[in-house]
């Protein structure tokens, strides 16, 4: 793969992102995210390489015309709002304005993971995320659970990310299963919190279950206490 692209137009740069194209992933892809119709089969690392690129030339330019017109399309635009250099408040207008674009994880959980900027905005990134916590849509949702997760479990935020986790009443399915796999890190990483919590929640039955599923699924959870946690699902008639 070329390493020097530089953005020009838009068009232009959909033509090169379909010379990326892989057809046994755009197969596999097709699998994994259903329901997303243009799928062109470019896999993440060069996808991130190409935001790399954009994000050292005229990111601003491609920031405006961006599209949501295929798979691809809609995780460059995740990716370059994380690998552009801006000041946190435009980082956060440009996500403000991409957010609704999402409509799969594919595209949520790869955007999510390359907003390091978080790492230095705890608390302003924090209050940005809880309206969409409380939305009705699904993967505004997800958002908010997925950033919580690969940032916020921490010491400082960890009591405060269960007890969101705890309350979001959303019914679509990458919602829940965001919030599952969010309180299983939490267990690996603070056991006790989370265990004590498991045993007084307010969580729906399917979302408890898929988190305890979650938390047997881990390799840095010893069997001793996955046989504990297998014994603690509801059962649901």
């Amino acid at each position: 793969m070329k390493t020097d692209f530089e953005y020009t137009d838009y068009k232009s740069l959909v033509e090169y992102i379909k010379t990326l194209a892989d057809e046994p992933y755009l197969k596999m892809q097709k699998r994994l995210v259903p329901g997303e119709e243009n799928i062109y089969g470019v896999r993440v690392p060069k996808l991130r390489m190409l935001a790399k690129q954009i994000s050292k030339s005229n990111w601003h330019d491609y920031l405006n015309d961006a599209q949501d017109n295929s798979l691809e399309e809609n995780m460059l635009h995740g990716l370059v709002i994380g690998y552009a250099k801006m000041n946190l408040d435009e980082q956060l207008s440009c996500l403000k304005k991409f957010i609704p674009k999402i409509n799969n994880w594919a595209v949520c959980d790869t955007c999510c993971s390359n907003l390091k900027f978080t790492l230095k905005n705890k608390e302003p990134v924090f209050e940005f995320l809880k309206p969409y916590i409380k939305s009705k849509n699904e993967f505004d949702v997800r958002f908010a659970a997925v950033m919580l997760m690969d940032f916020y479990i921490t010491d400082e935020y960890i009591d405060k990310v269960i007890k969101i986790y705890d309350g979001i009443k959303n019914e679509g399915y990458y919602a829940k299963m965001a919030v599952a796999w969010g309180l299983s890190v939490c267990f690996v990483k603070y056991s006790d919190i989370t265990m004590k919590y498991l045993n007084n929640n307010n969580l729906n039955d399917w979302t408890y279950n898929k988190a305890l599923q979650k938390i047997t699924e881990s390799f840095r959870v010893d069997d001793e206490t996955k046989k504990v946690i297998r014994k603690m699902k509801r059962m649901v008639n």
